[in-house]
């Protein structure tokens, strides 16, 4: 295996990061094993998120190994700093939210998704004090969210649904990990953040907080994706291929084994398998089967055409990007399609 570090940004997202880097996945794979040698082991950057687990049991089923792909995950605290450094080649691919990879696309930036992972069904949430009734008392709020983020485009969509924007509050810059001890020392209103950082202010904060908003109430709209540049599209499909292959595996070990998936999962995340069954409830993981449907046009959310739609209205609402982008410059379904049986 192989573990190159990112940058990070507290103590806290050190110790996180540390942790992901003892726990981090790596796989593996080309139909030439010497030309995979020698092109080195593909560089995926990821992040702690329970939607990612089933590459921690690939890992430890050795999944990676059966298709013979060799990958070196790399683990950011981050999610905001994945494109920059696939831009500049640190990386050659990573897992990242829909609406990161419409924003990067629309900038110009040549990276395309090619495989669905997962979207998350409450696993991404706006956590307040069980005082603020409604997305609307979000109304002057200080609120502590990772900006060009999930949490920040949540918070947005959120917002727009009462005719409000981030102009209506009082927002504070803050990775999704260092959330949980803002709002627990009262340093902020309120925050948005993932799992499971979530969980740790509902639990450790007692009946004083609860969820206001989610992924839930936004079904397909916070989509994980697994995305390569194009350089490395074209050059190295086969490792690619290996990748998806090992997950769809992971997944299926998952379903029939979920107690002893829980435990690696928990070992990686590091947290007990309980609090991962209990964040499954918050994420969908994509299998093979329905994986398509998400390069097809439609006007369900869980279609890139529908939720890119709503994505880019945000975004250039925002001034984050000046145009949204054409659908098909933001996926890649050959290695999804080519799996099909």
């Amino acid at each position: 295996m192989s573990f190159s570090a990112a940058p990070k940004s507290s103590a806290t997202s050190i110790n996180l990061l540390r942790r992901a880097l003892v726990t981090a996945i790596a796989a593996v794979g080309i139909a030439a094993p010497f030309a995979a040698q020698a092109a080195g082991p593909l560089k995926i950057g990821t992040t702690t998120w329970i939607g990612y687990g089933p590459f921690f049991v690939a890992e430890t089923m050795d999944y990676y190994k059966k298709y013979n792909v060799k990958v070196s995950f790399q683990s950011f605290s981050d999610p905001a700093l994945i494109p920059p450094a696939i831009a500049s080649g640190s990386v050659e691919g990573g897992m990242l939210t829909y609406d990161q990879v419409i924003g990067v696309v629309a900038k110009g930036q040549t990276m395309k998704v090619i495989m669905p992972i997962d979207y998350s069904n409450g696993g991404d949430a706006i956590v307040a004090p069980v005082g603020v009734a409604d997305v609307a008392a979000l109304k002057g709020k200080t609120i502590a969210y990772n900006t060009l983020s999930p949490s920040d485009f949540l918070l947005s969509y959120a917002l727009s649904t009462q005719g409000m924007s981030e102009k209506d509050i009082k927002p504070v810059n803050m990775t999704p990990d260092a959330v949980p001890a803002a709002i627990l020392s009262n340093k902020v209103n309120l925050g948005v953040t993932y799992e499971p950082f979530v969980s740790t202010v509902l639990g450790q904060g007692g009946k004083k907080f609860k969820v206001l908003y989610s992924s839930k109430d936004a079904p397909g709209l916070i989509a994980d994706v697994l995305v390569f540049d194009a350089k490395s599209i074209a050059g190295r499909s086969a490792e690619i291929k290996g990748v998806i292959q090992a997950y769809v595996d992971a997944l299926d070990y998952i379903k029939k084994k979920p107690d002893e998936s829980a435990k690696i999962i928990g070992k990686a995340m590091g947290v007990s398998a309980k609090e991962v069954k209990e964040q499954w409830s918050g994420v969908y993981n994509i299998p093979l089967g329905e994986m398509p449907k998400a390069f097809l046009p439609a006007k369900d959310t869980t279609s890139y055409y529908a939720s890119g739609e709503v994505i880019a209205k945000i975004l250039v609402a925002k001034g984050q990007i000046a145009a949204a982008p054409k659908p098909e410059d933001t996926f890649d379904g050959q290695f999804v399609k080519s799996l099909q049986k």
